[in-house]
């Protein structure tokens, strides 16, 4: 009897537990993802390109908040010298820097700063290097904030954002919201199974419970 009285008490304490860990598992994922990464970019980081691009592009994982000095891009050569041309433009999940015409071969320094689409600001830095660069000198331009610079009239007539990895930064967080129902709905019947367990046991035990001699007919 104690051994059986025993077991019916763990069943709910493994239920809870149970319940607690599944509890944390989904919730961990949720408070990382919080903030909107950045997916891919191009150039990308670490990369070895022939030449300095007309643009930089970055994709993030989810639509950004646009708005004055809400994104800031600072693309610098191995000198220290900016090649930004112009402020950074928002379209969805992607960040478009215009940048110079012709800039000299060497590692670059890309720094970037967006508000998520949940309304807080992240930022982060990589590098890429440029193997064949050009005699013109870049234009010189405050390292610190390049985007408080007025666009010059080449920038603002040349700007265009490519949105075309857009669509997969849906695409994601809609494979990430299926994983979760999945793992909801996994849990669920599992608590179910352990509560159905819980009370089969309890009910067949319940009627073997008397000892024999204990009842009024052990003393006839």
């Amino acid at each position: 009897m104690k051994t059986h009285a025993l077991r019916l008490s763990v069943v709910p304490v493994a239920l809870a537990a149970t319940l607690l860990a599944a509890f944390l598992v989904l919730a961990s994922p949720l408070s990382a993802s919080a903030h909107d990464a950045l997916v891919s970019s191009d150039p990308a980081a670490d990369s070895q390109i022939e030449t300095l691009p007309a643009e930089l592009t970055l994709t993030f994982s989810a639509k950004l908040i646009d708005g004055e000095g809400a994104t800031e891009v600072v693309v610098t050569d191995s000198a220290g010298n900016a090649v930004t041309d112009g402020p950074a433009t928002v379209d969805g999940a992607v960040v478009t820097q215009p940048l110079v015409s012709a800039a000299p071969a060497g590692e670059y320094h890309v720094i970037w700063k967006v508000v998520s689409s949940d309304g807080h600001p992240t930022s982060d830095e990589y590098y890429f290097t440029v193997t064949t660069g050009s005699e013109v000198t870049p234009s010189e331009q405050p390292s610190a904030a390049p985007t408080s610079a007025a666009p010059s009239d080449e920038a603002s007539a040349t700007p265009e954002a490519t949105a075309t990895q857009a669509p997969d930064a849906d695409g994601g967080s809609g494979a990430t919201a299926w994983i979760f129902a999945l793992s909801i709905g996994g849990i669920l019947v599992i608590a179910v199974l352990m509560v159905w367990y819980w009370l089969r046991s309890r009910r067949g035990g319940a009627e073997p419970g008397a000892e024999p001699g204990s009842g009024p007919s052990s003393e006839r």
